[in-house]
């Protein structure tokens, strides 16, 4: 239908809006004597459809020559005169070919009776693939029907018949094509009926290479069996056709004259398709992936092939054979090649190292790419078509062998029924399939120019500027058309190495098809032989999993073979496959965890690393569940700083208007942040002292927050309008030194002191109230994980009040203050509440744990004397002092007072002595030279072992609580878990056991002269 271009405006004006470059050129071109003989009216009828079409220029000189070419025939004249004078399909279609395809355009000229092609409506694809093998071989005189047929037509008369006769069909599919209304989704078809055709031609060809032989052949069959696109049934409009011959052959001939003879027609077929003639030659005939490439004989018999195959076939071969299919010649015995190398094809992903030669190969591909044209290559380049079909193609290797749906050839529905499996993600399917669709189409548009065998982007603006039309891009123009291409290449490169460099391919490849394949028998034999205590139990987990035909069932099928093994390389696989299940069954049904598991670099081998080392971090994942996306990201893993936590606490308590839902809220954030600390931790991201400073930011700000609600709600429950007391909470042991395990109380002291006026004992009250409260809240019972507040570090122990005025401290402290309670202080850090009082409070504290002239032998004497009472006294009874890792030989204690007695005889001298942390006090000593180098680092690494080997006791068993946590384990298997949680590998317990008391033993030596003299 033609197009409004304005009410009287000129033909110049009219010819520039449909986008004619060259307006003088056209105006001749319509005035031309031929053209106007044909339509003298031309100029009313055409030039509206232009702004369709691709190139109006070049459609409009097109429309000129075949106008020249059909002068003399009286029939031709009238069908075009029909086609240009009266608007509907057969106008669109005709300026759309010669607007598109300059090739088309001349060949059209060429051979005008190929309008009536361009006349008529019936479509160029979905055409049984029969009746176009049939169109061909009679265009060569060659009978459809005959077992072998054989072409009337010999020599270069064949060649030019079959050659015009692929041109008029191609022409159809092309009409057909570039008419659709969305060209994306016929796309797959016109791919079909372009491989279609191109069988068709192989076939006439091959009649035609009979008939130049004396004997046609007649003593061998031969098989053309198609590779790549044209196998796939997904062919450029000109691309080179890949294929491999096989020969077999007939009864009572030589096997050797057999194989000359069908080398003879191999040949002659190739000559058909490209050698020089009265035509122009259709596509090269490429053989070079067969066996031995170019250096191999061209044809070969099934036997010779499966020979090759079985014993010395490489990667890439078993990949391309992927798309193998019969096009042309002896149908039967092309079958029987399909299925000879179809069992080789998809059991070739056990070969060592396939997915990494698979991935190698794609690099070396994109290596190759010239650099001039590595932003303008479509097929090779990065984010190009070999992208997609690389991911496409891997994914069906690696799966396939236990999933025959996924077998396709066809790229689009190989792709589709990755999806449909659960193999690939909807999203990304149906992304990289719109991105797929839209560069095979963009490689056609440029292909479809000149009839030229290219992958290359063009540069020139006409170019670009007819390519962007052809391509519906009218009003983007070359601009918009560069940014989709960018645009579309980027979306592939980032799928595709998504999808490509999955761990989960190579990690599947090295699976037997009946570890692949979960059948229960071979299940439970392969979880005995990798360490399962209970394979029949965990063969039941992996039915309540697998079985099914869910989406969910189809990806747990997908990553169980390969889980299995990684939970086996934990030291618990059976704990870590039931805690997978639990996780599952609680995950499950989200959109996001089986998808983040299949999809990420390391989310599933993590994961399964932390399920069957930690039970605690186990339990934190199921009770934080939102934090298994954290194993895709080692910055989710890092400790969060204090002032993000403040923000956040302070975000929840603006939020709340209740006590204990606000306090709940918080232990909900500390029990994220253990999860965090647990998870990186078992990982080896966060690990010993980054951990422990992780879960001591953590308490100080749940420590604020509940302190700010305690004070809110005992103000409320005593009747007071405003606080009558400022109140300080004092971080004391290893909150005050930033060093919290997972088993670690809050020590602490409650300071107050009374505003001016207030009344001392309502002050007094209100502060007690307020400890009690910051306690209870923390420490009850809950759906959250508690915090235990500990104030009995303060003066008078138990016996004392829970908190004390400021002046009472002062009292205190100058008058009963003894040695261990100075020591005490060493770690005290005030960690929430009055600021100014804080500070108050440290200026307090400085002579008592830093004294002035340090301290005098009597005050020594008496810290030994505690020292060695407390070794005696409360290490627990029937442990082994060599395996109590704090208060042990060598362990944390022997440590913390060899420091702390150092920081109490040197502090007044030396700054750096001043602080909370045993290991930064270690250095200070060293530094200050009360220490040398050697007994440094053997205290050092006492310390952080002990401290790492209590952390992994918790992690390794999941339980807090008890006096576990401080004992390196007798038993083996618990010896083994806990040195799994420190890294080491299978069997590394007795290494751990040597290691911790070879290590304790060394620190003890050093305790014993540095700190007892």
């Amino acid at each position: 239908m033609s197009t409004p271009t304005g009410r009287g405006a000129s033909l110049a004006t009219r010819l520039t809006r449909v986008g004619v470059a060259d307006v003088p050129r056209a105006e001749r071109l319509l005035a031309d004597a031929a053209l106007t003989d044909v339509d003298p009216g031309v100029a009313d009828h055409v030039v509206g459809d232009l702004s369709e079409v691709g190139d109006p220029d070049e459609a409009l000189l097109a429309v000129a020559k075949i106008a020249g070419a059909v002068q003399r025939d009286p029939e031709l004249s009238h069908l075009l005169r029909e086609l240009l004078a009266e608007p509907g399909p057969g106008r669109t279609r005709l300026l759309a070919v010669t607007g598109a395809s300059l090739a088309i355009g001349n060949t059209l000229a060429a051979h005008p009776g190929n309008l009536r092609v361009v006349a008529d409506p019936a479509s160029g694809i979905g055409v049984p693939c029969r009746d176009v093998r049939a169109e061909l071989l009679r265009a060569v005189d060659a009978d459809p029907d005959a077992d072998v047929p054989v072409a009337g037509l010999a020599g270069v008369a064949g060649v030019d018949a079959m050659r015009c006769a692929y041109r008029t069909r191609l022409l159809r599919i092309a009409a057909t094509d570039l008419t659709a209304d969305d060209p994306l989704s016929r796309l797959p078809g016109v791919g079909a009926a372009l491989a279609d055709l191109a069988a068709a031609a192989l076939e006439a060809a091959l009649a035609v290479a009979r008939a130049d032989l004396e004997d046609e052949g007649r003593g061998v069959r031969l098989a053309v069996i198609g590779m790549g696109k044209a196998g796939g049934r997904e062919l450029n409009y000109v691309s080179d056709v890949d294929v491999v011959y096989v020969a077999e052959p007939v009864a009572g001939t030589d096997e050797d004259e057999a194989m000359v003879a069908g080398a003879r027609l191999a040949a002659g077929l190739a000559r058909a398709c490209s050698a020089p003639a009265g035509e122009p030659a259709l596509w090269p005939v490429d053989a070079a992936l067969r066996p031995e490439g170019k250096d191999g004989p061209l044809v070969r018999t099934l036997a010779s092939h499966r020979a090759y195959y079985e014993r010395w076939a490489r990667t890439w071969e078993f990949q391309a054979l992927l798309k193998a299919r019969p096009l042309a010649g002896d149908h039967e015995l092309g079958l029987a090649y399909v299925e000879t190398v179809n069992p080789l094809v998809w059991s070739a992903v056990q070969r060592e190292n396939f997915v990494e030669d698979s991935q190698a190969m794609r690099r070396r591909v994109e290596a190759h790419v010239p650099r001039a044209e590595a932003d303008r290559q479509l097929k090779l380049g990065v984010g190009g078509l070999r992208d997609v079909e690389f991911t496409v193609q891997l994914l069906q290797l690696v799966h396939g062998r236990a999933d025959d749906s996924i077998r396709s050839p066809s790229t689009l529905t190989a792709l589709a029924a990755l999806a449909a499996g659960g193999y690939v993600g909807r999203q990304h399917a149906a992304q990289l399939a719109v991105c797929y669709r839209w560069m095979r189409m963009m490689e056609h548009r440029i292909q479809l120019h000149r009839l030229q065998r290219t992958h290359l982007v063009p540069t020139a603006e006409a170019d670009l500027r007819r390519l962007s039309r052809t391509m519906g891009m009218r009003v983007e123009g070359p601009a918009g058309l560069l940014e989709r291409w960018r645009t579309t290449r980027r979306d592939v490169r980032r799928l595709h190495e998504e999808l490509f460099y999955r761990p989960l391919l190579p990690a599947t490849a090295r699976l037997s098809t009946a570890e692949a394949s979960l059948a229960p028998e071979a299940a439970r034999a392969r979880l005995a032989a990798i360490g399962y205590r209970d394979p029949a139990g965990a063969v039941r987990h992996i039915a309540a999993l697998a079985d099914g035909v869910s989406r969910r069932a189809a990806i747990q099928r997908q990553l169980l073979p390969v889980m299995l093994g990684w939970f086996a390389d934990g030291a618990d696989p059976d704990g870590g496959l039931l805690a997978f299940r639990r996780l599952s069954d609680q995950l499950g049904t989200t959109h996001w965890y089986l998808k983040l598991l299949r999809d990420s670099g390391t989310a599933a081998q993590r994961l399964a690393q932390v399920l069957s080392t930690s039970r605690y971090a186990a339990d934190a994942l199921r009770r934080s569940p939102e934090s298994v996306t954290w194993l895709d990201d080692d910055a989710e893993l890092a400790p969060r700083s204090a002032e993000r936590l403040a923000a956040e606490a302070d975000a929840v308590l603006r939020r709340a208007d209740e006590a204990v839902p606000a306090v709940t809220a918080l232990r909900a954030l500390r029990r994220r942040e253990l999860a965090r600390t647990a998870v990186a931790d078992v990982l080896g991201v966060t690990t010993g002292v980054r951990a422990a400073q992780s879960l001591t930011i953590t308490a100080d700000a749940v420590l604020a927050g509940t302190l700010r609600v305690a004070l809110t709600d005992v103000r409320t429950t005593m009747g007071l309008e405003a606080d009558p007391t400022r109140v300080l909470v004092v971080a004391m042991g290893r909150l005050g030194g930033r060093e919290m395990s997972y088993s670690s109380d809050a020590d602490v002291l409650f300071v107050h002191d009374p505003l001016p006026g207030a009344d001392g004992k309502i002050a007094q009250d209100f502060a007690v109230a307020v400890a009690s409260r910051v306690r209870q809240l923390l420490g009850s019972m809950g759906p959250e994980p508690t915090l235990s507040v500990d104030a009995d570090l303060r003066p008078e122990g138990r016996n004392g009040p829970l908190a004390r005025s400021f002046d009472a401290y002062v009292e205190y402290y100058q008058r009963w203050s003894s040695p261990w309670e100075s020591q005490a202080l060493l770690r005290a850090r005030p960690v929430a509440g009055d600021t100014g009082l804080g500070e108050r409070f440290i200026e307090l504290i400085a002579p008592l744990r830093y004294p002035p002239g340090g301290l005098d032998p009597a005050t020594v004497r008496e810290v030994r004397r505690i020292k060695a009472r407390v070794e005696a006294e409360r290490l627990p009874r029937g442990v082994d002092p060599l395996r109590h890792v704090k208060l042990g030989r060598g362990g944390i204690s022997d440590v913390e007072w060899t420091a702390q007695l150092l920081q109490l005889q040197h502090a007044h001298e030396v700054p750096a002595l001043r602080t909370t942390s045993t290991l930064d006090a270690l250095d200070a000593a060293r530094d200050a030279e009360l220490l040398d180098d050697a007994d440094t680092t053997v205290l050092r690494e006492a310390w952080e072992l002990a401290s790492r080997v209590r952390d992994a006791n918790v992690l390794w068993t999941g339980r807090a609580e008890g006096a576990h946590a401080d004992v390196l384990p007798h038993d083996r298997t618990a010896l083994a878990g806990v040195a799994h949680v420190l890294g080491g590998s299978a069997g590394s317990g007795a290494m751990l056991e040597e290691t911790y008391l070879r290590t304790a033993r060394r620190a003890r030596m050093v305790v014993e002269r540095v700190f007892y003299g």
